[in-house]
């Protein structure tokens, strides 16, 4: 019985766990908080590798809420897209909460339920079958993201939130003028039947179906950090408490998955006129993006900016294998990406570590006093500067070689070989020059006695963990995936009759 409900546990489990993270007896104590945020967070974590099973086993599961059918009803979609998503962001989530219950829950209220209603909105997102709750979900994990960002207090906190609330109200402004377009013209906003009638709009409602389109392409690139939508997110990640920043890794990534349900699937090769709308425009965004990305990490101050700099470089990369459009080039596409975000999570946790014991320097590139813990920190740094550089053994490497294939496969190596590596070398001279700044440029005083939680290292070591697993499992990793980038390129189907059964409804 449970397995018929699983599509809409991941939903379910973090918004029960935000309330009752908020009622007494769990709001009472912060000790109890964090054995109930590791548990409805484990749970996650099971519900996402149970629906990724029985995605894999039976297909596409459509699960509509209260028995309302399409296109009436909220329709939750899991595909196989949406199931790694969902697995990653609940490992993420199961990461940062641990990491959190070290100490950074007691620098201001409500983290751990915070942290449970912004899971809900990124999972809401990946889930959600029309493009209206998608505007919904999108709001949700952004009123988690505002308190989060601001979470113990701080004048740069506050300032970096002030941008990042002014546009992100922009980003919604706009997402509803999309929305009332696209319902003027489809008469629809349930994705499937969008796809449907992408092909055979009235010819007078074209170009206001392309304004419509294009104005989502502007809110997936502000949300995704997209040039020139991306000057908010390196001030944003870099004043955030490093589990909030860590959470944070994946929220660019919505962006970029709303990008292939809509551009690559709604607006795919069988859109009529619309067909591929977004195409011209990717890529020149997205070899900005990483010209951009690579500048801005040659310019880094801090090890947060740097790896905040870093996930626009990610952003790019991926925004190239958008534009690419490719079974191939979405199986890479996808790969990286789950890889950058454990990554990227892993050094923002690192630097959290490091400012805990560089005292006043905190993680900028200046000479300061050394850290208690050298030999772990270190070795810590190393292993996710490897990540993020994309050098052999971690996952990096294979993901990026990925991508570098897909790109030979399709005739573009010529433009998309060149930045990714360049980007690379510029990470590696960074990450270099940074290690040696935090680690052997110590200024002789004593040390600090501070010294890393187990709960913190533990955090960290699951993400150490899960990137060599990604190398071992490469090849079902990259299946899975493939299968992923196929459904996407043959279209959505959830409008037919139901592929599971839905509670109390007639589906097939």
């Amino acid at each position: 019985m449970i397995l018929q409900h699983l599509p809409v546990l991941p939903l379910l489990i973090p918004l029960i766990a935000g309330i009752l993270l908020l009622a007494p007896p769990l709001a009472t104590t912060l000790q109890r908080q964090r054995v109930a945020g590791l548990v409805f967070a484990l749970l996650q974590l099971l519900a996402a590798i149970g629906l990724l099973l029985q995605v894999q086993q039976q297909g596409t599961l459509v699960y509509a809420m209260g028995e309302w059918q399409p296109p009436f009803g909220i329709l939750l979609v899991a595909d196989r897209l949406a199931t790694i998503m969902l697995t990653l962001t609940s490992f993420l989530l199961l990461c940062v909460q641990l990491f959190s219950s070290a100490n950074d829950d007691q620098q201001g209220k409500f983290l751990h339920p915070l942290l449970m209603f912004q899971a809900l909105g990124i999972q809401g997102a990946f889930l959600t079958g029309d493009i209206f709750n998608l505007f919904v979900f999108f709001e949700v994990l952004l009123i988690a993201s505002y308190a989060l960002l601001i979470h113990g207090g701080g004048a740069q906190k506050t300032l970096a939130n002030m941008h990042y609330v002014t546009l992100n109200l922009a980003g919604s402004a706009l997402f509803l003028f999309a929305l009332g377009i696209m319902y003027g013209t489809f008469g629809t906003l349930n994705m499937a039947d969008m796809q449907q009638r992408a092909a055979h709009i009235n010819p007078d409602d074209v170009q206001l179906a392309k304004s419509g389109a294009m104005l989502l392409l502007v809110v997936f690139g502000l949300k995704s950090a997209m040039m020139p939508l991306h000057f908010w997110l390196p001030r944003a990640y870099a004043a955030a408490p490093a589990p909030v920043a860590a959470l944070f890794a994946i929220m660019t990534k919505v962006g970029i998955y709303s990008l292939w349900r809509v551009h690559s699937s709604i607006f795919g090769d069988d859109a009529g006129e619309l067909a591929n709308i977004a195409e011209p425009w990717l890529w020149p965004l997205a070899l900005l993006t990483l010209a951009t990305g690579i500048l801005a990490t040659l310019a880094s101050k801090t090890l947060r900016s740097l790896t905040a700099n870093l996930v626009i470089v990610s952003i790019g990369s991926l925004l190239l294998m958008v534009a690419l459009n490719t079974i191939e080039s979405t199986t890479s596409g996808l790969y990286y990406l789950v890889h950058s975000t454990l990554a990227t999570a892993l050094m923002f946790l690192v630097a959290g570590l490091i400012i805990n014991q560089r005292g006043k320097a905190e993680d900028r590139f200046v000479q300061a006093r050394s850290v208690a813990q050298p030999r772990l920190l270190g070795i810590l740094f190393f292993l996710a500067a490897l990540a993020l550089i994309g050098m052999p053994p971690i996952s990096g490497f294979i993901g990026k070689a990925l991508m570098l294939k897909a790109a030979l496969a399709s005739g573009q190596a010529s433009w998309i070989w060149p930045p990714v590596l360049i980007s690379s070398l510029a990470a590696l001279i960074m990450l270099s020059r940074s290690g040696g700044t935090l680690f052997w440029r110590a200024r002789g005083e004593s040390a600090s006695k501070v010294t890393s939680h187990p709960a913190q290292l533990a955090a960290v070591s699951l993400l150490v963990i899960a990137l060599p697993l990604m190398v071992i499992f490469a090849g079902t990793i990259t299946e899975y995936a493939q299968l992923a980038a196929q459904d996407m390129k043959a279209g959505l189907n959830f409008a037919k009759p139901l592929s599971t059964t839905v509670p109390g409804g007639d589906g097939a």
